[in-house]
């Protein structure tokens, strides 16, 4: 079993910056590859971001620049740093990560960014 939790979430003014968290436990290693997941109210959960075993990653067009994903092994945990935050990235946000084909979703943390 795997547990996934995310922290960090808040509401921030237009411009300004978040630390996400997403802590891992269970049977997962810490170098599991993950995303971070976002879902606005009435709106379609998007990917966000991404790192590989080896820490290469990827960003959904509409945060490159802004928002760094990276990861702790030591504390098995993988951050997003999101920068320059603008109202449309009011969401929640989640992480995920997928062990022996199954997926596994944390519980989310809201982010609220005012204009």
């Amino acid at each position: 079993q795997v547990q996934l939790v995310e922290s960090g979430g808040g509401l921030v003014q237009a411009g300004g910056s978040l630390r996400l968290s997403c802590a891992a436990s269970g049977n997962i290693s810490s170098i599991n590859p993950r995303d971070w997941y976002r879902q606005a109210s009435g709106k379609q959960r998007e990917w966000v971001a991404f790192i590989t075993s080896d820490g290469n990653t990827a960003y959904a067009d509409s945060v490159k620049g802004r928002f760094t994903i990276s990861r702790d092994s030591a504390k098995n945990t993988v951050s997003l740093q999101m920068n320059s935050l603008k109202p449309d990235d009011t969401a929640i946000y989640f992480c995920r990560t997928t062990v022996t084909l199954r997926s596994y979703w944390g519980q989310g943390t809201q982010v609220t960014v005012s204009s």
